[in-house]
């Protein structure tokens, strides 16, 4: 059995830029980064997923955000690639959800989030964590 955690924000730090002209928020622009890590008790296992969005107006940083979410897994249960990407999307889309709520108490209430790659990703080493 998979049981997903709560998400839990790890960073929050918004520093409204001193200029917020018009032509200065079209100069926003946001990564993300992802971090998997294992996690591991005497009968469960399982792995946290932390994204990293970063939104900077050219080298000033405006936001960083950093959220983990959690899998807990059976021992006996077998993860694929496809379940993992599965965990994935999850993870990423309460972070999202997460992000457009908080947004609109900034300058960001009209930025969208950074896309999330899977491709760009080599998720082996994940799949790793999880025998």
């Amino acid at each position: 059995m998979i049981e997903q955690t709560e998400l839990v924000i790890r960073t929050w730090k918004y520093h409204p830029p001193v200029n917020s002209k018009e032509e200065e928020r079209k100069k926003i622009s946001g990564t993300i980064t992802l971090e998997v890590m294992r996690k591991r008790a005497g009968t469960k296992k399982g792995i946290a997923c932390r994204f990293t969005t970063e939104f900077v107006i050219e080298n000033e940083m405006i936001l960083e955000y950093t959220t983990e979410d959690s899998y807990v897994i059976d021992l006996q249960d077998i993860i694929d690639k496809n379940e993992l990407h599965t965990m994935l999307r999850n993870s990423y889309s309460k972070c999202k959800e997460k992000f457009d709520f908080k947004k609109l108490d900034t300058i960001l209430w009209n930025e969208s989030f950074p896309p999330f790659d899977e491709k760009k990703y080599d998720l082996d080493p994940a799949l790793v964590l999880l025998q």
